[in-house]
């Protein structure tokens, strides 16, 4: 069998760097806020020309 070695350290909460993380997740909401407002806007759009 295969043997693992771990390096193990103490874990402290709130010292991982998570500035990658917002910023993907900050354009995630921006892409799915521009994906509603248009699909509304396509909605309304269908609705005045009787689609």
């Amino acid at each position: 069998m295969a043997t693992h070695h771990h390096d193990t350290t103490e874990h402290k909460i709130g010292t991982m760097d998570i500035t990658e993380q917002k910023k993907t997740f900050a354009g995630f909401i921006r892409f799915a806020t521009w994906v509603a407002i248009l699909s509304i806007l396509v909605l309304i759009f269908m609705a005045l020309v009787n689609s």
